[in-house]
């Protein structure tokens, strides 16, 4: 029989592929807790070590006391051996983090565009001052992930089209390849978090579930099977345009907020529901430091949903759950994905009890049930998303190629 040369190298790279995984998920291991997590012999794991050490993939971390014998060396992934981006890119700022292989996030700082007419020159700018908060080169960033408000295109990866950022169009994606390197990739904000939530979060290990993204815009991320499911066109999710009984429909889907959906739930709907159920009264309207009054006068529609939560106002909760129980119906009785994580300024300021208020809402209009659950990723959802995928990115180029 004649045996094929590339298989023992093809099984090298799956086991020192698996090795470099177990280092970064259960922290540094010594080589006989390799060898029976992997299911290779201490001789086996010791020549896998070696040769990821010498590649400077691996180190020695330390050392765990064992019997009568010296104490084992514990090895560890060398955390500089590469490093990744993650951007939220918005209108009036830019967030940056830069992570290191592990996952730990070593800088992260927010920059104004300066306006957004290049931005190609904004986003090169935002990432030179993070590598310089980090401490490293621009050339030691192995994979930048973008997150923006709009439509991807999943054949290409460029932008179609985004009505808060109308510089970031087609032929930007090249232009930050070009700027940054080939590694550069661009995501919708909301599929971000469905990857944070997915890593991090309420759905921790769901592999069927949808974020419902709740703000000042509205959005939705379906991961089904494990995947992020985009749409043809990338538009999958643009929850904001569903038809709803009683709201107009759009006579121009050119006109940003004009969709039905959003008409039912977006800010002025939430604030003039506010009004009606007495959350800013004659009291509070003339107390300048009132919350209620301050989160109406900005506008901020998560500001009353976290004010009406303290307050115990459950009218206003549960007229604002009816209102988002329109989409979570929808999405039930079409994709039935068992898990709906409500995010977003509204969701994280309702949290569990605005969920469970969705919940049972929801039940009462579709035969579908779906589990509502707050959102449960600390800090920026989107740019830990953006850095979730980017460590995907990094991690498969850098451990698929070690022998």
């Amino acid at each position: 029989m004649t045996l094929n040369p590339g298989v023992p190298r093809l099984l090298r790279r799956l086991n020192d592929r698996s090795a470099l995984e177990l280092l970064i998920s259960e922290g540094p291991l010594t080589r006989a807790e390799l060898g029976e997590r992997t299911g290779l012999s201490k001789v086996t794991a010791g020549q896998l070590l070696a040769r990821l050490e010498e590649r400077g993939l691996v180190h020695v971390a330390g050392e765990r006391a064992g019997g009568r014998g010296p104490n084992a060396a514990l090895y560890g992934v060398v955390p500089s051996s590469a490093h990744v981006a993650g951007l939220e890119v918005l209108p009036d700022s830019i967030t940056v983090g830069v992570a290191d292989i592990t996952g730990r996030v070593v800088a992260e700082i927010v920059v104004d565009p300066a306006g957004g007419e290049d931005p190609v020159a904004a986003v090169h700018d935002a990432v030179q001052r993070a590598c310089a908060s980090a401490r490293i080169t621009l050339g030691q960033l192995r994979a930048f992930v973008i997150g923006t408000r709009g439509v991807v295109d999943p054949r290409t990866g460029d932008m179609r089209f985004s009505y808060d950022l109308p510089a970031w169009h087609t032929g930007v994606l090249a232009s930050l390849r070009r700027s940054l390197g080939a590694s550069v990739t661009i995501e919708n904000d909301v599929n971000l978090v469905a990857l944070a939530e997915h890593r991090h979060g309420a759905a921790a290990g769901h592999d069927d579930f949808v974020v419902m993204w709740a703000g000042v815009g509205q959005g939705l991320g379906v991961m089904l099977d494990g995947r992020l499911r985009r749409g043809t066109t990338g538009g999958a999710g643009e929850i904001g345009w569903l038809p709803v009984p009683g709201e107009p429909l759009p006579d121009d889907v050119g006109r940003p907020q004009s969709g039905s959906y959003q008409r039912l739930v977006g800010r002025k709907a939430l604030t003039a529901l506010a009004r009606a159920h007495g959350l800013v009264d004659g009291d509070e309207a003339g107390d300048p430091e009132h919350p209620v009054a301050a989160a109406s006068r900005a506008g901020s529609v998560a500001g009353l949903v976290e004010a009406a939560v303290a307050a115990g106002n459950t009218g206003f909760l549960d007229a604002v759950a009816a209102r988002l129980a329109v989409a979570v119906a929808a999405v039930s009785v079409v994709l039935d994905p068992g898990l709906i994580v409500l995010a977003g300024d509204v969701g994280k300021a309702g949290g569990a009890e605005l969920a469970a208020r969705v919940e049972t809402a929801a039940a009462r209009i579709s035969p579908s049930r779906s589990t509502v659950a707050a959102t449960g990723v600390t800090g920026n959802p989107v740019l830990r998303g953006a850095l979730v995928a980017a460590l995907e990115q990094a991690r498969e180029q850098v451990f698929s190629d070690t022998v």
